[in-house]
């Protein structure tokens, strides 16, 4: 952690705020702390697994409230989850150029924001029967697991609203439904970053007291004291930093 460009206590309090806002919304962060590891400078065979270990840590903790509340919904997410773990971890061992790394997760990013800035009210609704709807899961689980095996990035921020659209899940469901994807593959990708010895936990526990304080006061708050959709455009801000500053790594340098 010491070619960051700034110091660790400052990182460690962005990381306190992004974590506080992310776990409002039930999300674990993993696409801003990827995105700001990158701005400041972290090597990025490091970003994956230090973010995989935030991401484990804020869902966790908001994972909880919805799971004891009963909106997580074994028949919802299990599809899913049964084709995504073995892809994170075959995503977090595959060896990505930089290039080719810093791409992945700029098109990401890009999807993100135009999620947070222009797609944020689509109601669609599609029709699929039972067996429709679990093939068309288990596809789904199979490229968010690789991505966040590969890039560090849950994935959660992307299956919330395929939940919605689909008209699967209601939207705490949808909620529970993320955290718990993000919980499981997290944990799969970061296992394959702890064989390759990509990460070191006492380098970041800054970063891990940082959003463990973060994500739990911004869970025990709770979104019915906060907009989420005010909360995201704010975070989508860090998004299209990231993206500018990713198109400059990918296509200027």
């Amino acid at each position: 952690m010491s070619d960051l460009i700034f110091p660790m206590p400052a990182v460690a309090a962005i990381f306190f705020v992004v974590s506080f806002i992310y776990s409002t919304i039930g999300l674990g962060g993993g696409s801003s702390y990827t995105a700001l590891l990158a701005i400041f400078g972290l090597s990025y065979r490091l970003i994956p697994g230090v973010s995989l270990t935030l991401n484990i840590i804020v869902t966790t903790l908001g994972a909880i409230n919805f799971i004891r509340n009963g909106y997580g919904k074994i028949s919802l997410i299990l599809p899913f989850i049964i084709t995504s773990i073995p892809m994170s971890y075959i995503g977090a061992m595959v060896p990505l150029p930089a290039k080719l790394f810093h791409f992945i997760l700029m098109v990401s990013l890009i999807i993100v924001a135009c999620r947070i800035y222009l797609a944020s009210d689509i109601k669609i609704k599609a029709t699929l029967n039972k067996k429709q709807q679990i093939g068309f899961s288990m596809m789904i689980g199979i490229l968010l697991g690789f991505l966040s095996g590969a890039i560090g990035i849950g994935g959660g921020v992307y299956l919330v609203p395929i939940i919605i659209i689909l008209g699967i899940g209601s939207q705490k469901e949808a909620a529970a439904a993320g955290a718990v994807f993000i919980i499981v593959n997290s944990v799969s990708g970061l296992f394959a970053r702890i064989q390759l010895n990509e990460i070191d936990f006492m380098a970041i526990l800054p970063l891990i007291v940082a959003v463990i304080l973060g994500g739990f006061s911004g869970s025990m708050l709770g979104s019915s004291k906060i907009k989420p959709e005010t909360m995201q455009k704010l975070l989508g801000m860090v998004i299209l930093l990231g993206i500018i500053f990713l198109f400059r790594k990918v296509f200027l340098l």
